[in-house]
């Protein structure tokens, strides 16, 4: 697996972030958000299409990637980072795509400023309650009572076969049979160095405070309702496929596509993929008041 190449900024902290950026600057700006244990290479088959019509800015989110980690790690700091690399590269409206962590850090972005957001890109992300099937049960009870030992039982997915499992669990053999294991070897690589289980960690308990925002997500999206796409693995073994419904309900206008993939789609269905995100682009960039 060919990495893709890095650009890097130098935040205001210190902090070195890594972003891939391709296309026309004039062009509409998409911003592509990458869930755990991934980097911008969740990317690599879907930058070059959407590069043809778009100007595509793909960050490894801190502690991700070739990006180093923030000495606090939270969802609404690594929103920050990203408005830092908006506006080093003087993007203005764009699209947001949503995917598993890069939801919360797409939503503070969307919602922060909500007048920028030309569309959202959800792929197996969550933002309702309805997303959390049975294996969740242990990060619940963690976030409920926070001791050492939930802790301890909820992080029982940092190693290697933790990472894997996020590629190919619940997915039928011949699809996951698709998807190389360089993809879950590098990101394991990856969170062994210095910083990132300590990212890992904080993380998970900060998640707690993105679902405490469930009904302001909802509210936002219901009141604004910015113009979406859906792209789910109906395989996914982490977001239960009825969270599809709470999106569609929230957002009753938002077409959606059910693929025969899991939780990283993008690993074995990013040609589809890539295509419903161009016509969608496409579609809305044109229309009158896009995003407003």
């Amino acid at each position: 697996m060919d990495a893709l190449p890095r650009k890097h900024l130098r935040l205001t902290g210190g902090t070195k972030l890594a972003f891939v950026s391709a296309g026309d600057p004039a062009a509409p700006a998409v911003l592509l958000l990458h869930g755990f244990p991934s980097s911008a290479n969740t990317f690599r088959d879907v930058i070059p299409r959407l590069a043809e019509i778009s100007h595509v800015i793909a960050p490894d989110l801190p502690g991700y990637g070739e990006s180093e980690p923030l000495a606090q790690a939270s969802f609404e700091a690594f929103g920050e980072a990203i408005f830092e690399l908006l506006a080093h590269l003087k993007v203005g409206p764009r699209y947001v795509y949503l995917h598993d962590w890069g939801a919360p850090v797409g939503l503070h972005v969307a919602m922060k400023e909500p007048d920028a957001v030309l569309g959202l890109i959800v792929q197996n992300a969550n933002a309702h309650r309805s997303g959390f099937g049975p294996q969740w049960d242990a990060t619940l009870a963690y976030w409920e009572n926070p001791t050492r030992k939930n802790q301890a039982a909820s992080l029982t997915f940092l190693n290697c076969e933790g990472i894997r499992a996020q590629y190919v669990a619940d997915v039928p053999a011949d699809i996951a049979a698709l998807i190389s294991p360089q993809v879950w070897e590098e990101d394991w690589r990856v969170m062994q160095l210095p910083g990132r289980m300590e990212t890992q960690c904080a993380l998970l308990a900060d998640y707690a405070k993105y679902v405490a925002r469930f009904d302001e997500i909802s509210k936002y999206l219901a009141d604004r309702q910015p113009p979406a796409v859906m792209v789910w693995g109906r395989h996914d073994a982490f977001f239960d496929i009825d969270e599809t419904l709470s999106w569609m309900q929230d957002l009753p206008r938002m077409e959606s596509h059910i693929l025969d993939g899991g939780h990283f789609l993008l690993e074995t269905h990013a040609a589809p993929a890539a295509d419903i995100f161009r016509k969608f682009i496409a579609e809305t960039a044109a229309a009158p008041n896009a995003g407003r």
